[in-house]
């Protein structure tokens, strides 16, 4: 099998009895963050034909910025899919338990790129507590997303419906604030509180691997030639333990969205 960059269509990687996932390259960070953006509005509209709404759980760093801003562009452009904003939940995959002013504030970031610009209706958007409001921990802001989770979930469930749900990863294999060889890699609460992060700031909220396994579609987007000995050995089934990455996976697709450099050190079929 042969993964040329530039290269759009999905290819498939064998991995074990999980459902296989799907491997997309672009030729840059700028041209996978507008794939990325076309591909979510068409797939937001997608899950509005078939539920009247959609969800997104959003992330953070740059490529999480990037894809917002793309999308933001999108709005005000002529696609053949039409979202209804004012019918999409947006929720988060972690978050740094910082004041809400700080600028290492994920929601701050995704309000800035998008979501300041769609007139959302507040209950639309589901942000993680912040440090220095009613909440004094991370534990109980983990606990109280839990709930708010639950209180969207249909009856019975304790997850609400996840259309997409997007990811980046650090060079050695994270996802959301889950770090290699960590508690957290180990816990299985749907979100949980971090601290002790390798990466600062070091105090956050997480989905846990429950809540992002049950998203029926979760999409890592990840840019940059640092992360590709990452992929490669997530793709090739290192331990989740070792790098997350590899454990995460959608109920329906598994989505790895790469830029040319990320996906540098996976296998080329010969010739």
């Amino acid at each position: 099998m042969s993964l040329s960059p530039g290269d759009r269509s999905s290819a498939e990687l064998p991995d074990g009895d999980r459902p296989t996932p799907q491997v997309v390259i672009e030729p840059d960070a700028d041209r996978l963050a507008r794939a990325v953006a076309e591909a979510l509005v068409a797939r937001l509209a997608a899950a509005q034909a078939v539920h009247g709404s959609a969800s997104v759980v959003l992330t953070g760093g740059g490529m999480g910025a990037a894809v917002l801003e793309h999308v933001a562009g999108l709005v005000a452009e002529p696609v053949r899919e039409v979202v209804d904003w004012q019918q999409v939940d947006f929720w988060w995959g972690d978050e740094r338990f910082v004041p809400a002013d700080s600028d290492d504030r994920n929601e701050r970031h995704a309000r800035a790129a998008l979501l300041d610009r769609l007139d959302l209706p507040g209950f639309r958007v589901h942000a993680m507590a912040a440090s220095g409001g009613d909440l004094a921990t991370p534990e109980e802001a983990a606990e109280d997303y839990l709930a708010e989770l639950r209180e969207y979930a249909a009856a019975g469930r304790d997850l609400p419906r996840f259309d997409v749900l997007l990811l980046g990863m650090g060079p050695e294999g994270h996802v959301a604030s889950i770090f290699p060889d960590s508690p957290a890699v180990r816990d299985d609460r749907p979100v949980l509180a971090v601290r002790d992060c390798p990466k600062p700031p070091p105090t956050r909220v997480s989905l846990g691997f429950a809540a992002i396994n049950a998203a029926e579609e979760v999409w890592l987007v990840v840019s940059g030639a640092e992360k590709a000995p990452a992929v490669a050995r997530a793709l090739a089934g290192a331990p989740a333990e070792e790098i997350p990455a590899a454990g995460v996976q959608g109920t329906r697709a598994t989505r790895w969205l790469l830029d040319a450099a990320a996906a540098g050190e996976l296998p080329r079929a010969a010739g």
